[in-house]
């Protein structure tokens, strides 16, 4: 009921202000009715009347000039007790009204400063009602009492409306801030898709040119079978490239010839195209396999890609294993050449890139682990452990 009230109230302000200030009048001149029947002596009703509309028709302007509004009802609320009248919160309430405005919109030092002389100024009257029971109480303290409780209501009521618009400001800065992050990370998740798509088809295809190249003259047919294929490992990278680029397209767009991600059962494709680079791939798997989430599945295929991809780039030897473990709660990725030589002066250092990198941040975001390192026995190994029992595929990259 009160909400309904206040979308009414601000819905039609004029109407909201013109009841209000009626009601003020209406009590103000209901205190002077009470100080004229109850304090002995007779008293005239119009000062009483005259004061409360003077004082009502200046809040009009409160909000625009609360000080010298605070002014005019003071002196209102002044003469009428040195015209005889007591002081009851009823008949100076446009005085209270205007004090509450003063500390709801001027400054903390200056809204208690006025309310400090306004209580001291509406004091005065009230010692000259002796003839009542405990005149200082009544006379004195009240007044002043009723102004300063005025004061502080204002106060705090300013203080939680700065201290909602506050919050208001913090939540929108954390939601902007928690915006911002989730652009970063997708723009890491898609550097790092880009990266695996274009690295690992141009060194198939940098492999296989070169394995055409050097069988040419000795071997024609086979070359040519090998360029063959390497239409095949560019078209797949295309593909690849389509759809990973096609994460930036609006929500809007239609997403027909994007492929689906790719997972462990593209596995037997990325040997054939290993191959067909001249890279030997020996796949073993343990224990029972298990159905895995579109965002762990990319992100054990992935693994594979890279690791595959720099035994391609940076190993001399032509072989390579890819073993799989599956147990009930993880899956072992494990990636390894069996033999190890000297890197040609022609191939690139490895460490140069950000393929390791990537691998390393795609088994982190999925809650597992990862490693790699050159073997006590020679060769290099890439090792990964991704949880099976409590991936959570949204925070799969």
């Amino acid at each position: 009921m009160s909400t309904t009230w206040q979308r009414r109230a601000m819905s039609r302000p004029r109407t909201t202000e013109v009841i209000t200030l009626t009601l003020l009048f209406a009590v103000a001149v209901g205190g002077g009715l009470l100080s004229h029947w109850t304090m002995p002596g007779a008293r005239p009703l119009w000062p009483a009347v005259l004061l409360s509309a003077l004082a009502c028709v200046a809040l009009t302007r409160r909000h625009s000039h609360p000080l010298p509004v605070l002014a005019v009802t003071t002196l209102c609320a002044v003469v009428e007790g040195a015209v005889g009248y007591l002081l009851t919160p009823l008949l100076f309430s446009p005085l209270l009204a205007a004090q509450y405005t003063t500390s709801l919109r001027a400054g903390r030092v200056t809204a208690w400063s006025c309310a400090a002389v306004a209580a001291a100024v509406t004091v005065a009257p009230g010692a000259w009602h002796t003839e009542l029971h405990s005149g200082w109480v009544i006379g004195v303290v009240n007044p002043a009492a009723w102004v300063l409780l005025s004061a502080a209501l204002g106060s705090y009521v300013r203080v939680r409306r700065e201290y909602a618009a506050s919050r208001i400001e913090h939540a929108a800065r954390e939601r902007e801030e928690e915006a911002r992050h989730r652009v970063v990370q997708e723009r890491m998740r898609i550097a790092r898709e880009l990266h695996d798509v274009v690295a690992h088809h141009l060194a198939l295809a940098n492999a296989q040119a070169g394995t055409a190249a050097h069988l040419a003259r000795t071997a024609p047919d086979q070359a040519y079978e090998i360029l063959g294929r390497l239409s095949e490992t560019t078209a797949g990278a295309l593909r690849e490239l389509k759809a990973t680029v096609g994460l930036l397209r609006q929500d809007s767009d239609a997403d027909d010839g994007l492929a689906p991600a790719p997972g462990l059962e593209q596995l037997p494709d990325l040997v054939a195209a290993c191959a067909a680079a001249g890279l030997d791939v020996t796949v073993t798997v343990e224990g029972e396999p298990r159905p895995l989430t579109p965002g762990l599945g990319l992100t054990a295929y992935r693994i594979v890609q890279e690791a595959l991809t720099n035994v391609t780039k940076h190993a001399v030897t032509r072989t390579a294993s890819v073993g799989l473990s599956y147990t009930p709660r993880s899956l072992a990725v494990t990636v390894t050449n069996d033999t190890a030589s000297p890197v040609p002066a022609d191939r690139p250092a490895p460490g140069r890139g950000f393929g390791l990198l990537g691998m390393s941040e795609r088994a982190l975001a999925a809650g597992g682990t990862f490693h790699a390192g050159p073997r006590a026995d020679g060769g290099f190994e890439v090792r990964c452990t991704l949880p099976l029992d409590s991936h959570d595929e949204s925070a799969a990259p």
